[in-house]
């Protein structure tokens, strides 16, 4: 296939890593923009990919989380979500993070949307299922790491939530504000 080169595309003149944990990734690029210019310390995170859930229960309630974040020094409300490990499906790792969370399955799954949590400095994206008609099938099976609540809310609380900023996770508000503009408010 012959593809067309990006003529905005920066040339990577030399790239070093800095550290590589199992979560985090980072490299410092020396680049060299098509105008010329050159960028000597321009760093990228290697985030492994994300997932996340909009999953609606059988009697039609959004199942939310509650966790506190620390680097944001906030207990937050949330969509079911986590990382994508090595050689697994996006849906198949929304599908586990989901059971893993919350003991819910089952219902229709289907891709909802995929973005890129910054991609001005960090390589992954964000995949986006929606699994209509979930049920409780399980108990928890939380890490050590976690500490997660479960909160079925009704789909005006999420709504309103959403217009009052209360959802603070940029990669879970797109994909709740794009299922209230897509379904209807």
């Amino acid at each position: 296939m012959n593809e067309k080169k990006d003529p905005m595309e920066w040339e990577v003149i030399e790239s070093e890593y800095l550290f590589r944990k199992p979560w985090l990734t980072a490299r410092r690029d020396h680049v060299k923009l098509p105008t010329g210019a050159e960028i000597k310390d321009f760093y990228v995170l290697e985030y492994p990919e994300f997932c996340n859930v909009i999953a609606i229960t059988k009697e039609g309630k959004f199942l939310m989380e509650r966790q506190y974040r620390h680097a944001q020094h906030l207990t937050a409300f949330e969509i079911p979500a986590g990382c994508v490990e090595a050689g697994e499906a996006p849906m198949d790792a929304a599908k586990r993070e989901l059971y893993e969370e919350t003991g819910y399955a089952g219902g229709e799954w289907s891709h909802f949307m995929t973005i890129s949590p910054n991609a001005g400095a960090c390589t992954n994206y964000s995949h986006t299922f929606l699994a209509v008609g979930v049920e409780p099938v399980s108990t928890q099976h939380l890490e050590a790491s976690e500490d997660i609540r479960i909160v079925l809310m009704e789909r005006a609380e999420v709504l309103r939530m959403l217009r009052n900023d209360e959802f603070h996770q940029a990669m879970m508000a797109a994909p709740l504000w794009k299922y209230f503009v897509t379904f209807g408010m």
